[in-house]
């Protein structure tokens, strides 16, 4: 075995079975996304978006220490004694099946806990996520940005993911991930695919991004924009001829405008602004919910901002009250609001109206809109 092929076996094979790794398998086998271990409650696994007891007494102090500690490794260790918590990625075999977990242990109120989130072992394709085939059309730029926005487990990292694979499938390119931790492990088609660890490869993440100048990637994804340095380092990577991925936390495709501008001071926000309109080429905001079709557990409902000379404009004179009434009427150009999106998960008999009605963002619109009424054009722009 070559010396990087038995470096990167290392990396994704599990080495020792570890006392913990009989709640991860649990997890697996009940096809659950989470594991939650909290001091005297009994483990919790989620199932199709529901917190679930598994049947066996609450967890001790001692035995939480025990189960969680030799999952970290020396660094991670420090981490964790130094900030109350620490991130990483945890890998073990069920049943010749390999599957990958993105840990947080963390602390709260004196005890130690555990929050695991399953990542598939394989990437899945669009076609099984049930994606609007407009998110494929973003994977086709030569550079840019392209930004997945949602709440934590909404799937951000399982459509990148899914991007990334198509690209891999249908061009000869570099593809440059900088994550922590790594969650997919792709298998190279036709792209040369470096995937770095922060804290495995790199030191940390500006120092991973100055090396990947240095690295020739056509194509990048550089995890979450939790900072401005990051959100600064991506947008040029935009601005010099890559194609960025990345992902954020914000409700809606329109406000994730101004949760950029808040990483930032209001000096600034005018050199964004024009960053953001000539660079982004597209935001999809994603929810998970419940499916009623046999088989499917969740399905995503995606709200989709294609940067068009509207969006542009409203971005660039500073009026972003007027990106949703856009997006609702940009579906030549492959936009959809949530209302859009919700009506054909109805239409196409994944969600009952039910749920739709729950996470509507404005009822009386889907209402509308599930009885074939069309809103017209308002006249924004």
């Amino acid at each position: 075995m070559a010396k990087d092929d038995a470096f990167k076996s290392s990396f994704i094979h599990p080495k020792v079975d570890l006392e913990v790794d009989k709640l991860f398998r649990a997890c697996v086998k009940l096809k659950g996304s989470d594991l939650h271990l909290k001091v005297d409650k009994p483990p919790m696994i989620r199932v199709d978006g529901t917190l679930r007891p598994m049947n066996r007494e609450p967890i001790s102090d001692e035995e939480m220490v025990r189960l969680t500690f030799p999952l970290m490794n020396e660094r991670n260790r420090k981490i964790f004694e130094k900030d109350g918590g620490a991130d990483f990625a945890h890998t073990l075999d069920v049943e010749g099946t390999l599957w990958r977990f993105r840990v947080n242990l963390l602390q709260q109120l004196g005890h130690v806990g555990l929050v695991a989130r399953r990542v598939n072992s394989f990437v899945p394709d669009f076609k099984g996520l049930y994606l609007p085939t407009t998110i494929e059309r973003l994977c086709h730029f030569d550079q840019g940005m392209v930004l997945l926005a949602g709440v934590t487990g909404s799937g951000k990292s399982t459509t990148i993911a899914s991007m990334l694979n198509l690209i891999n499938h249908s061009y000869r390119k570099h593809i440059l991930t900088l994550e922590d931790p790594i969650e997919f492990v792709f298998t190279e088609d036709k792209c040369l695919i470096n995937q770095r660890e922060i804290g495995l490869d790199v030191v940390n993440f500006e120092i991973g991004m100055k090396h990947a100048v240095r690295e020739d990637p056509d194509v990048m994804l550089v995890g979450e924009m939790r900072d401005k340095e990051t959100f600064m380092t991506a947008i040029h990577a935009a601005e010099t001829g890559h194609l960025v991925f990345g992902t954020i936390h914000a409700s809606s495709a329109a406000t994730t405008i101004g949760r950029i501008l808040d990483l930032f001071p209001s000096d600034m926000h005018s050199a964004l602004r024009s960053a953001i309109a000539f660079n982004m080429k597209g935001i999809v905001a994603q929810k998970l919910l419940k499916s009623i079709k046999p088989g499917v557990g969740r399905v995503p409902t995606c709200e989709i901002m294609i940067f068009n000379t509207n969006v542009q404009k409203a971005i660039l004179e500073e009026n972003d009250e007027k990106l949703p009434d856009i997006i609702r009427i940009g579906k030549l150009d492959g936009m959809q609001d949530f209302t859009m999106s919700l009506k054909q998960l109805v239409d196409d008999e994944l969600i009952d109206r039910e749920v739709a009605m729950e996470v509507a963002p404005n009822r009386e619109a889907l209402k509308m809109a599930l009885k074939g009424i069309e809103v017209k054009d308002p006249g924004i722009i």
